[in-house]
């Protein structure tokens, strides 16, 4: 028998770029560099002139072919598609560090006479650029220092230049709180990817699960142990990771204290290594949200599923997903809810900039009452929320258009940008 198929879309799919430059721009590479060293790169489309420049960013994905891109530069702005120093990979990355990358986008962007920055906030860009303004907006020495793991970063010698306008399309609430709603809470042993409570299983037919395509149906009550369990599980990786990182501490100020250079030279080695030695969290099973299989949870027009596949209850056991594999301190600071600081509610009240929020229809990862909370934690007195009928990609719901729904965000964004900014 044939496994039943898993990927929402075929391989191959682009999903998210254009297949040509807008008429008229030669696509000029930037290389960046961030005050703390990393560096990191971008592609900026202008025809010249222009005054007010679009800011793409994501933390792992690479934004420097967004199919928004071309409505802007044929409008009459220029665009700007940043990849972080993650690219396509946030196993060891962190939030605070990502705001050095975008200080250094945002410092060439002004550097080169750029009169407006928007950044357009799509999927974990808004988070970011969210978390971006609200420590640009704080002078210095009140921003952060550390990591959400405790580890020194000074966020307060970076010029971070603050946005001028906030665009978020089918964006979430920070990957935090998006894994506080997907983690499975029914793993018993984090070191067992088969263990399992079954009283805590969504994909337990006594639970309410029924097999795709057929919809599932689940219980208020089960609905709220569910929700319970999944906050008590990201406190358990919290603890198993903040331990792996004061163990590792522990021999770092061994390495460091004024006796070590007296110890013998076996004993000095062994010191050294334990103080290097680090270690990756593997989480397993994070595709285990109710409402990607309960329609009823937020309704929408969305369809059974998640942004990858079809078939949650089997893709939650393989070894791909979202922060499978990462160190414990890309863990604290971008996907506990407990202890990442980039959740946009925390953040957006302090944003006060014009904000336009687009929501759409078809979304299977972020649903209605995620849109309808960035709008109205939104710190903007002029601000805006919309809802298209697409998927998390901007693709037609009813597959007769390539373009539908990204054409209709695209007209939604010019007009709003066209209003507030100049051209």
């Amino acid at each position: 028998m044939n496994m039943p198929q898993l990927s929402r879309y075929r391989p191959g799919t682009d999903l998210l770029g254009f297949d040509r430059p807008p008429e008229g721009v030669v696509p000029e590479l930037v290389r960046l560099v961030a005050k703390d060293g990393p560096g990191s790169r971008g592609v900026l489309y202008s025809k010249g002139g222009e005054k007010t420049v679009i800011c793409i960013v994501h933390p792992k994905g690479d934004m420097s072919r967004h199919y928004l891109i071309p409505g802007f530069v044929d409008a009459g702005f220029a665009a700007f598609g940043h990849e972080s120093r993650s690219p396509n990979n946030d196993s060891n990355m962190t939030h605070e560090a990502l705001l050095a990358d975008i200080d250094a986008a945002m410092r060439f962007l002004r550097g080169r006479g750029f009169e407006k920055v928007v950044c357009l906030g799509y999927s974990g860009g808004g988070a970011a650029f969210t978390f971006y303004q609200a420590q640009a907006l704080i002078a210095p020495p009140g921003r952060l220092t550390d990591t959400a793991a405790g580890d020194p970063f000074d966020l307060n010698p970076l010029e971070m230049p603050p946005a001028d306008g906030f665009m978020y399309a089918a964006a979430h609430l920070g990957t935090g709180v998006t894994m506080q709603d997907e983690i499975d809470p029914s793993v018993v042993d984090e070191k067992d990817g088969l263990s399992c409570d079954p009283a805590l299983d969504m994909y337990d037919p006594a639970n309410g699960f029924r097999e795709p395509p057929e919809q599932s149906r689940y219980s208020g009550e089960f609905l709220e142990r569910y929700r319970a369990a999944q906050r008590a599980r990201i406190a358990r990786i919290d603890a198993i990771a903040r331990d792996m990182i004061a163990t590792q501490r522990s021999f770092r100020s061994l390495v460091q204290g004024e006796d070590f250079h007296g110890l013998p030279p076996r004993e000095r080695t062994l010191l050294q290594r334990r103080a290097m030695h680090g270690q990756f969290l593997q989480v397993h099973r994070t595709n285990a949200n109710p409402a990607l299989l309960d329609l009823s949870i937020d309704p929408s027009r969305r369809t059974i599923g998640d942004i990858n596949c079809l078939r949650p209850d089997l893709w939650n056991y393989t070894e791909n997903g979202f922060a499978r594999i990462l160190s414990p301190r890309a863990w604290l600071s971008q996907w506990s809810a407990i202890s990442s600081r980039s959740s946009m509610l925390d953040n957006l009240p302090k944003v006060t900039q014009p904000t336009i929020v687009i929501g759409l229809s078809g979304d299977n990862a972020i649903l209605p009452h995620v849109s309808r909370a960035i709008f109205e934690h939104s710190g903007a007195a002029d601000k805006r929320i919309e809802r298209v009928d697409g998927d998390h990609f901007g693709m037609p719901l009813d597959g007769t258009s390539q373009n539908g729904g990204r054409a209709q965000i695209s007209g939604i964004l010019v007009d709003w940008l066209r209003e507030r900014f100049p051209v």
